[in-house]
């Protein structure tokens, strides 16, 4: 059995304490400011030690074999190198750490302490991830040359995250690219390993601006003429108050209002963030972004990240010297240019976002982390080394878009 200590109470820690809770792990310490966050913990897994700020749990002798690190970007550097230092193995959430200098900081105190560290890259955890890759390690297309990759984030999910959430403003959290999409920059690394030479990316905040705010608009959505709520994607109503009376009682409700009820959800739209109308330009961050990746032998890849879409699962198409293939999360489709095209469907979950465990990822995560630990086995575990290149792509990439220009890794 692991012990687990859980920084952070929020919408992610819960989902991964939930999962190691299910596969036996106890919960014996949690931290958070919020009183409510850690009655909640309390409630669900019997935790015996509570702390309003993750620090003083580190003021203790240890607590636990391994932690969890869902607190916000900007305190996951600290936090992890701490952790691993009064030697815990660590679970931590993406994204590492918000600058390139403090992820290189928390690689420096893996390989210090020898901690074992599983970044949140739960993508690469799914029964798909894995037939997608036994596809390929089996020559299904020939050698892979070219991958496409698409990340579908959703119009109402990125306004509630990207627009009104947590991650609005670069200077506050992180680079929408590493917020949202350092795991697809892994992903690419998964799907077509090899040295990546060159990165471009180009994107930028476009649409969720004060200028296409439509005429009469309130800076509320509870306060909106009741024909232009009606007519926008956006409205705070749909999303939050009407997925209630629907039956919806998780995420993203549970992050608006803890607990879940009508009257904290519309408390907490008519007085704070989530309420807000989308074009008041209280955000930063990009709402679409292209990135491409040249390799050193010539092989390319490229992610299109899109805030302006339909949510559902990620979808990659690989093109390779014998056929190509398509994947979106649950279907797998191959086309042999000699063979011809077959099927398999996963049975999965198609959705793929967290409401759904990223289509068994944050499971698959929680239960390679638990066993790892377990058998003091890292192998069991994807490579820390690739996280961190991922990371790093991610940030030539923002530097690319910013100052408009390849940029040599």
């Amino acid at each position: 059995m692991v012990d687990l200590l859980v920084l952070g109470a929020g919408s992610r820690g819960f989902v991964f304490a939930e999962h190691a809770h299910a596969l036996g792990a106890r919960i014996l310490g949690v931290a958070d400011p919020r009183p409510e966050r850690l009655e909640a913990f309390r409630q669900a897994f019997h935790v015996a030690h509570t702390f309003r700020d993750w620090r003083e749990a580190l003021e203790r002798p240890q607590l636990a074999q391994a932690a969890i690190v869902a607190l916000p970007d900007r305190l996951h550097k600290e936090a992890a190198v701490a952790l691993m230092e009064r030697g815990y193995h660590l679970l931590l959430e993406k994204p590492i750490a918000p600058t390139w200098e403090e992820v290189w900081e928390v690689a420096q105190a893996k390989e210090r302490t020898g901690r074992m560290v599983a970044v949140a890259h739960v993508l690469r955890y799914t029964p798909y991830a894995q037939a997608l890759k036994r596809l390929l390690q089996e020559g299904a297309i020939g050698e892979p040359l070219s991958v496409q990759h698409l990340e579908p984030v959703g119009h109402w999910h990125y306004a509630h995250s990207f627009v009104r959430g947590n991650w609005r403003k670069e200077g506050e959290s992180s680079p929408f690219l590493l917020a949202k999409s350092v795991h697809d920059l892994d992903w690419l690394l998964f799907v077509m390993p090899g040295e990546v030479r060159r990165v471009a990316s180009f994107g930028g905040l476009f649409h969720f601006r004060p200028e296409n705010r439509p005429p009469k608009a309130a800076s509320r959505c509870l306060e909106c003429p009741e024909e232009v709520e009606r007519a926008c994607p956006f409205s705070a109503r749909r999303i939050y108050l009407e997925a209630y009376e629907g039956g919806e009682r998780g995420w993203p409700l549970d992050v608006v209002a803890h607990p879940v009820t009508g009257e904290n959800l519309e408390g907490a739209l008519a007085g704070g963030p989530y309420g807000e109308c989308v074009y008041l330009g209280r955000n930063d961050v990009a709402d679409h972004q292209v990135v491409a990746l040249e390799y050193g032998d010539g092989r390319t890849a490229s992610l299109h990240v899109e805030g302006l879409s339909r949510m559902r699962f990620r979808e990659t198409r690989v093109f390779g010297t014998e056929g190509e293939f398509f994947g979106d999360g649950r279907y797998l489709r191959v086309y042999h240019f000699v063979k011809g095209e077959w099927f398999i469907d996963l049975e999965t979950e198609r959705e793929g976002s967290i409401r759904t465990g990223h289509g068994g990822g944050d499971f698959g995560l929680t239960r390679a982390f638990l066993e790892a630990v377990a058998r003091g086995d890292e192998g069991l575990l994807e490579p820390f080394a690739e996280a961190v290149l991922a990371h790093r792509l991610t940030f030539l990439a923002e530097e690319a878009r910013k100052e408009g220009r390849v940029v040599e890794v």
